[in-house]
């Protein structure tokens, strides 16, 4: 690493035949030559002069090379860092498009300032930042307690950039050593070599928690929850990569990479959001990570008074350092603060949060009949049949074969008959061939991307050898988005939605699987937007969904690469897992990780993508995925099929259970879904999320909640017989919803189970509503009435939300078409209240039931509504301490209150 250009600081493929990943074809920190250099790194930065305005706090230097910090406090106790050379020689690349807006600042004001450093408010709750010059260091604290510390271990460093001419490198900070090392302007990995006509360009940062043990977030990995520490071994890599079966349980990069990191404690919760779209490598170390559980319990025993830390170093090839810094307190502020900056998850199809079939691939058109028809033979229920590349001519995406799915049209409404829908995939390499209609349109505008020579750049995808458009373009997204059109996508119709796979961009024959960094998107390198391509590519197919309908429909797309951001445009899976017990049991961990970061629309593939899943591993999965947000079977070509009804009638009946009770509880996850897009609150969440001072749950990985009403342990074990569950909440009750027998919480409950079982809770205090009636599709029961499902608390008190819209327009949000009501028990008083007066939707929707859990046996029980009083059944089960209302007739949209008296 060349000490000389770092400057003092201031302010103003093809796959493998075994199933396993071939390691050999991605990077280790050591083969990346700016993760390797800049990792040994420490510098000592001192601050110059110091310009300050009433939002800004600017920092610069002067020497060989200037820098310049900015420093902005935000609204919603956030604090933004801007590192960037203060006169490059051309540019840097600052990310576009991942913010909704400029983040609006609040004014600055000094509390002291002298030779050494300032000392300003940050307003909350006598919050300080404080700027040390000599070394440079900022720390944020509250009252005596520093909460955040930045560059406290020297690990700022920021690579200028400088002329191929200037070839001497100096590698000590005394100046010493002459050597140029290698990969500064080129590298080599395999046979592939990376031309840097900048020269190296990397930045790094580093951060300290103090009092934080336990940090979370930078998906995607196959790790647990809680992020390990990497001391000793390769930092967690972020860096969009088609990894063949991934491996589980290391820091290797996969399909998608999203900056943001939440540490947690009993006292705060705080995020760091490192908006960069390069190559980046995130190291971790704690002072109590080599610590054995017996020495932790000596410093219990005798008081230790050691605090525990967490120190962070995020390294990046290229590009600027731009930080949130996001002061919670609570998770919920976290969450709120990030989606304020990259927007929240989008609003949801009703009938995308049902069952998804799919698999590599249906043959054709009678294999769909047949399938959709099997669903109703067996009484499965389902909304979406997915078609895989081999529907398209050639893997020519946008078209349909020729003699497997001659007519499209027919297939579509054959399904529109049943009130179902399609996915059709259609990914982001063009095959080259002068007579497909979208190459060549692609090739007479000028929107591929270009290799280092300027011409098109070209590489192997399914279809052979394929063009990759370049969507950092706005021109090219917005032509992609008018090839959704029904006059331009020939055969689609309006129940016809889409999957961007391979969009990291997969490249089967370049460095790592995917495109060489040298490639350019008008005047940047790949290198410096490799993170964002495959947001580009979902931003722009949700635009085309939504242009196809005038603007009125919402789209539905789901996305294998991702960036911060890519939540206001649809859903992610895990990609291509494999039939194994591990891989279900790492599902839980991903998705909630993607949820701690704004991804809530997460699934895996049911029953693992590659090889054949035993009868019990597939039940098992059904079990999982039902009570996961994005619920979608799926398998490769070469494994056997596997439809619900193929595993005998016993195992059919399981899996036809589990599904039904998934789309009993679609009220619910509708409603948490719009609380999703509303507040940026993860709909599949940890339980610290709701229990946050409860440090058992800090590391639970293997359960979670759904909301904040039901808690979820799946069987991820094979030959399972029994699980422990952990119920959090001291005073709290939860009701099994199965047989409705209650549990104090803050208690590990060991739970028999067979293969039948999926041990599902109900926090008492809640209020949930379902449809029972479970029909062939989610918009075959938009009519049908709802059973409320009441848990008392111990204070026999409970308090739910109903949400009713049409399912699947904007009209919700143009036009306030929706039914929003809140459900509370108080008082012996179950009351149906508006949340939204000058909303308007109507809804043929009643309350066929409602069952109180926890409850005590009433009189009587009579339905004040528009001023009358009606008598309602009812039947009281004793031994379980269960009331059930029948038929209290009252429209899901009305005002109305059931009395018991």
């Amino acid at each position: 690493f060349r000490m000389g250009l770092l400057s003092v600081f201031c302010v103003c493929l093809f796959f493998s035949s075994a199933f396993a990943v071939d390691r050999g074809n991605f990077k280790t920190c050591d083969q990346s030559s700016f993760c390797k250099y800049v990792s040994y790194t420490v510098n000592h930065y001192i601050i110059g002069t110091l310009h300050l305005c009433s939002v800004q706090l600017g920092l610069h230097v002067k020497n060989t090379v200037h820098l310049l910090l900015e420093l902005y406090r935000l609204q919603g106790n956030m604090t933004r860092v801007k590192i960037n050379e203060l006169k490059p020689l051309k540019p840097r690349f600052e990310v576009p498009d991942v913010l909704i807006a400029e983040p609006p600042t609040e004014p600055l004001s000094v509390l002291s300032k002298d030779d050494n450093g300032i000392v300003l408010s940050l307003g909350a709750e006598s919050q300080r930042l404080i700027v040390s010059a000599r070394p440079f260091r900022l720390d944020i604290m509250e009252g005596p307690e520093v909460l955040l510390s930045l560059n406290s271990r020297g690990l700022l460093a920021f690579e200028h950039l400088h002329l191929r001419k200037d070839t001497t490198i100096v590698t000590k900070e005394d100046g010493e050593g002459d050597k140029e090392q290698d990969g500064l302007w080129e590298e080599t990995f395999k046979s592939h070599t990376d031309t840097k006509p900048n020269g190296p360009t990397s930045i790094s940062l580093d951060f300290s928690l103090p009092g934080v043990e336990h940090v979370y977030g930078i998906p995607e990995h196959a790790d647990d929850l809680k992020l390990k520490t990497t001391d000793g071994g390769d930092p967690y890599r972020l860096y969009n990569l088609d990894v063949f079966q991934y491996e589980l349980y290391n820091p290797m990069a996969l399909y998608g990479s999203i900056p943001v990191m939440l540490a947690h404690n009993t006292q705060r919760t705080m995020g760091i959001f490192w908006l960069n779209a390069a190559e980046t490598w995130v190291d971790i170390s704690s002072n109590t990570a080599g610590k054995t559980v017996f020495g932790k319990m000596l410093d219990f025993v005798q008081g230790s008074s050691e605090k525990p830390q967490t120190d962070i170093r995020w390294i990046s090839e290229s590009g600027i350092i731009d930080v949130f810094i996001m002061l919670g307190p609570k998770p919920s502020d976290v969450f709120s603060q990030y989606a304020s900056l990259t927007g929240t998850q989008s609003f949801p199809p009703l009938a995308s949060l049902g069952y998804h079939q799919c698999r590599w691939n249906y043959n054709d058109q009678e294999d769909v009949k047949s399938v959709d028809q099997g669903f109703d033979q067996h009484d499965i229920p389902y909304d979406f049949i997915w078609l895989d590349i081999e529907h398209a001519d050639g893997k020519r995406y946008f078209t349909w074969d020729p003699h497997k799915f001659s007519q499209p049209k027919e297939m579509l409404q054959g399904l529109m008959d049943k009130r179902r829908k399609m996915v059709a995939i259609v990914d982001p390499h063009i095959k080259v061939d002068s007579g497909y209609k979208i190459h060549s349109e692609i090739t007479s505008k000028d929107f591929y991307v270009k290799n280092k020579d300027g011409r098109n750049y070209e590489g192997w995808c399914w279809p052979g050898n394929s063009g990759y458009p370049d969507f950092t373009i706005p021109e090219m997204r917005a032509w992609w988005a008018s090839m959704f059109a029904y006059d331009q996508y020939e055969g689609s119709m309006e129940n016809l939605f889409t999957w961007n796979d391979m969009n990291e961009p997969s490249v089967f024959n370049g460095p790592e699987v995917t495109m060489h960094k040298d490639a350019l998107h008008g005047k940047w390198e790949h290198r410096e937007i490799h993170n964002i391509y495959g947001l580009y590519v979902q931003m722009a197919t949700a635009e085309g969904q939504i242009q196809r309908s005038g603007g009125v429909e919402r789209p539905f797309v789901l996305t294998r690469a991702f960036f911060a951001g890519s939540q206001r445009f649809g859903a992610v899976w895990t990609g291509d897992n494999a039939a194994e017990w591990g891989h279900l049991k790492i599902s839980i961990p991903m998705c909630l990780s993607l949820g701690l970061v704004g991804v809530s629309f997460c699934g895996a593939d049911i029953g693992g993508f590659f090889k054949n899943p035993s009868t019990e591993l597939l039940v098992r999965w059904y079990q999982t995925g039902a009570y996961q947000p994005f619920f979608r079977a799926h398998a490769h070509l070469d494994t056997t099929r596997r439809e619900p009804w193929l595993f005998g009638p016993e195992n059919t009946a399981l899996i036809r259970e589990v599904i039904r009770q998934r789309y009993a509880l679609l009220p619910y996850w509708y409603q948490l879904f719009f609380q999703a897009y509303r507040t940026g609150m993860p709909v599949m969440r940890p339980l610290w999320v709701d229990y946050p001072k409860d440090t058992v749950t800090f590391t639970i990985d293997d359960e979670f909640l759904i909301g904040s009403d039901l808690l979820v342990h799946p069987i991820t074990e094979e030959g399972s017989r029994g699980v422990t569950a952990y119920l959090p909440g001291a005073g709290e009750v939860w009701y099994d919803v199965h047989t409705f027998q209650k549990h104090n919480g803050a208690q590990n409950l060991y739970i028999p189970v067979t293969l039948s079982s999926i041990p599902v809770f109900q926090r008492g205090g809640s209020i949930i509503p379902r449809k029972d009636r479970v029909r062939r599709s989610s918009a075959c029961m938009e009519n049908d009435p709802y059973t409320l499902y009441v848990a008392l608390s111990p204070k026999k008190f409970a308090r739910g939300k109903l949400y009713i819209d049409d399912g699947h327009s904007f009209n919700y949000d143009t036009k306030k078409e929706f039914i929003h009501r809140s459900l509370t028990f108080a008082n012996n008083a179950l009351t149906s209240s508006n949340l939204c007066p000058d909303c308007n939707f109507l809804t043929s929707s009643w309350i066929e039931k409602v069952l109180i859990l926890g409850a005590s046996k009433p009189s009587k029980v009579v339905l004040k509504m528009d001023g009358k009083e009606t008598p309602v059944d009812f039947e009281f089960d004793s031994s379980m301490s269960v009331l059930t209302l029948r038929k209290p007739g009252m429209n899901a949209g009305d005002d109305w209150t059931l009395l018991l008296q």
